[in-house]
């Protein structure tokens, strides 16, 4: 995700591409540990994009006088609802790889 494109995401979509790119790379070290990863180089990739996503919320938690981590807990509940949704992203249920996702990232 470009930089231009993540400043010009609402509140809400910022904390939805921070989870979706948690679980993904969830997804991508289940992949690992199974040999089923041939590109390895995207684990990097999708842990360097989500250090992005989380700089950009940390920002705008700073301008808006919120605590850490506050802006993706506010919206972590709505991924069901609208934008996470949608076909393509991951619902809040997460499938199988919902309490994997969680104890990975260290969030309950």
């Amino acid at each position: 995700m470009a930089g231009v494109q993540m400043k010009e995401l609402s509140d809400e979509q910022l904390a939805h591409e921070v989870l979706q790119a948690e679980r993904q790379l969830a997804s991508l070290q289940f992949q690992h540990a199974m040999s089923a990863l041939e590109n390895t180089a995207q684990l990097g990739r999708v842990r360097k994009s989500i250090a992005r996503l989380e700089t950009e919320a940390r920002k705008r938690e700073l301008e808006q006088g919120l605590a850490k981590d506050s802006l993706v807990q506010q919206h972590a509940k709505t991924i069901a609802e609208g934008e996470g949704a949608q076909v393509g992203q991951v619902d809040a249920s997460g499938g199988f790889l919902s309490g994997i996702v969680d104890k990975l990232t260290g969030k309950n």
